[in-house]
């Protein structure tokens, strides 16, 4: 089973001070995930996460530097990697798929060429620099598309033409790595079969059908299992959970002794959800769900759930590590404060210290 960990933020975190112990002891965060079975780092890539005047947009500042200084220490940890290409300067998920400053005002063509052109050297810079990766998604969480508003659900053909040409890219450039096409919500069984039939329908491919599923928003766990249980047999494809995580407490960040609560964000899991969660927001709650979500993925027909990818365990709050600055806001098109809303859904403790859930993914 592969057991991952999305790290795209991990290189702010270092800079902004945050430090990683197991029991106590100081040590790289890739050593702690390591000693606990995890062999499989995630790594998002945004094109251009900078505005005009050089300015990042936050979110762990996820450019093609910072994905490839990752993916050489995840290798010399002894781990496996997957490319997340995003085709957007920042954050892009079921309800943001934004175009790249750079590739604005193209037509339908010249996006197809450029996310092609954009796949095939992102591809060599990672063989170029030695770290090529061992598995790629083309886009992220597609449930809405992808490169809006040419390529938005449901302008199937586009979809299609604009993620085959980053399969495209893949099959020539890294044939090792096989290709994830990316939604949300894992437990929507009628999304899933609607998306791909139209996907597939239209001469699209892939090797894994990945799948996001947080409790906090996506439902109960047995939904995930009979939808990936329908998925592996109707489409014939592997399934990953490639987004996957709950929180181990209720507590804000915010409140923690020594941080700085102004303009800062509460958690996106607080206390307001977990009369409704099925797991409750404690260590007990998260190693539950963690033991749970493998015996769903074991459970897959056919052999074809082959594991998950815990999302951001090692994003502390640290002051400067935000979700989105002023900038990145402003790229999107949306307004909000900064701050790190996920630090209470980590595998870290808000000191950085090893949670009882790393012993579960461990002994899974």
């Amino acid at each position: 089973m592969i057991k991952g960990a999305d790290l795209s933020s991990l290189l702010e975190v270092e800079r902004r001070g945050g430090l990683f112990r197991d029991g106590g002891e100081p040590l790289d965060a890739l050593d702690i995930l390591s000693r606990y079975g995890i062999d499989w780092v995630r790594l998002r890539l945004w094109n251009d996460p900078f505005d005009e005047n050089g300015n990042d947009y936050g979110g762990g500042v996820c450019d093609l530097a910072a994905v490839l200084t990752l993916a050489g220490r995840a290798k010399r940890a002894g781990m496996k990697w997957l490319l997340d290409i995003q085709y957007s300067d920042f954050w892009t998920d079921p309800g943001c798929q934004t175009l790249p400053k750079a590739w604005r005002g193209l037509d339908e063509q010249a996006l197809e060429n450029a996310v092609y052109q954009y796949t095939r050297d992102v591809l060599r810079s990672c063989q170029t620099a030695g770290a090529p990766p061992d598995m790629v998604q083309v886009g992220n969480e597609l449930t809405g598309g992808l490169l809006w508003p040419t390529g938005q659900v449901p302008n199937w053909k586009n979809i299609c033409r604009y993620l085959m040409a980053g399969v495209r890219a893949v099959r020539e450039e890294a044939p090792q790595a096989p290709v994830v096409i990316h939604l949300d919500h894992g437990g929507k069984n009628p999304l899933y079969r609607h998306w791909f039939d139209n996907y597939f329908a239209q001469g699209g491919e892939c090797d894994i059908i990945g799948l996001s599923f947080y409790p906090c928003w996506h439902g109960k766990m047995e939904g995930l299992a009979a939808n990936m249980n329908d998925l592996a047999l109707r489409y014939g494809k592997d399934l990953v959970v490639i987004e996957a995580g709950t929180a181990f407490t209720a507590e804000s960040y915010a409140a923690h002794e020594g941080l700085d609560e102004a303009g800062r964000k509460g958690p996106t899991a607080g206390a307001d959800m977990a009369e409704r969660l099925e797991y409750p927001m404690t260590l007990q709650g998260q190693t539950a769900y963690i033991q749970d979500l493998a015996d769903c993925i074991r459970a897959v027909p056919a052999g074809r759930g082959k594991g998950f990818f815990w999302w951001e365990p090692c994003w502390l709050p640290v002051p400067g590590s935000s979700w989105a600055k002023k900038s990145g806001w402003e790229y999107i098109g949306k307004a909000g404060p900064e701050g790190n809303e996920w630090a209470n859904q980590t595998l870290f403790d808000f000191d950085g210290n090893a949670l009882p859930a790393m012993a579960a993914i461990r002994d899974l």
